[in-house]
């Protein structure tokens, strides 16, 4: 058998090393933006390697999952100001509320119908802001189950992850919910994305797995080669496979429709890399909180 290509990995600096670049995304403007939750900004990478940051009205607020939104902007949330966040791609932010105090969204993703989901991991709560800012909030079947991240799936259904529910959940745009418990005691899932193959990914923080669930709730999990990775963020690519970063290991790690999995070290030390994107070149890139951002290119 061929042996894979080893990423190519270079490293951007893009702030301080006590701001925490966290959430990453590849905007509409062919750029990657970036959370840095410990500074209240929002930070923008181009491929080159050019870097902007714009401030948030909160500086404590913890901005940390980012998403593009279907207005050609970019919408995130604040897990420790409680509010949804908008900015377009020349700087300009508009903030907004919830209406359930202390509510901690964290996962937010476009959904089937032009809106914005997110998790309220503190109020067991998924919402839905309308692009003008109209929010609705679904309660879910469960206390403290802290759903942390969420993405569309196939029928229309939003999945999301239960980090202390040990159990995945999918909900309609009714606001119907449906649990999925996972096999793994104390798995921990975070990250969750939509794969290739009609099925949701997932990354297993607790138990060092990556999951994967079908629209019909057939759950398959794939353990890592070192069970304490904690792997916490997951991504689809063109090409059919997931990536994932392992912040407990220093790496970034590969996995195929069949299971294989490949992972490669990244260059700086102790660099807890979290969340994870596909850029516009085709090149994976993640969000180290060390202060940089990496870009992991296939040779």
């Amino acid at each position: 058998m061929p042996r894979r290509p080893i990423p190519a990995i270079t490293e951007f600096p893009v702030s301080d090393r006590d701001a925490g670049p966290y959430g990453i995304t590849r905007g509409p403007d062919d750029a990657l933006w970036f959370t840095l939750v410990h500074h209240g900004r929002i930070g923008r990478v181009t491929t080159e390697g050019e870097v902007t940051s714009y401030p948030l009205e909160l500086p404590s607020g913890g901005p940390s999952i980012i998403t593009t939104g279907p207005d050609g902007a970019l919408w995130f949330t604040e897990f420790r100001g409680h509010r949804i966040g908008r900015i377009t791609t020349t700087g300009d932010i508009t903030s907004f509320p919830l209406p359930t105090p202390d509510a901690g969204p964290f996962g937010i993703t476009r959904g089937p119908d032009d809106a914005l989901w997110f998790t309220e991991a503190n109020a067991d709560r998924i919402g839905r802001i309308t692009p003008d800012g109209h929010v609705t909030e679904f309660p879910l079947p469960l206390s403290e189950g802290f759903p942390s991240a969420i993405a569309a799936g196939p029928g229309g259904r939003l999945w999301f992850t239960l980090n202390r529910a040990n159990a995945i959940g999918a909900i309609g745009q009714d606001g119907h919910v449906a649990l999925h418990p996972l096999p793994t005691p104390d798995s921990a899932p975070v990250g969750i994305t939509a794969g290739s193959d009609g099925a949701l990914w997932l990354v297993e923080i607790g138990a060092g797995r990556i999951g994967r669930i079908t629209p019909d709730a057939e759950i398959d999990e794939f353990a890592l080669p070192d069970p304490a990775a904690r792997p916490h963020a997951i991504v689809a690519d063109t090409d059919g496979n997931c990536w994932f970063t392992e912040w407990g290991a220093n790496r970034v790690g590969r996995i195929t429709v069949h299971g294989r999995i490949e992972e490669y070290d990244l260059p700086s030390p102790a660099s807890e890399p979290h969340g994870i994107a596909v850029g516009p070149d085709g090149a994976v890139w993640t969000a180290l909180e060390i202060g940089t951002v990496a870009r992991l290119t296939l040779r």
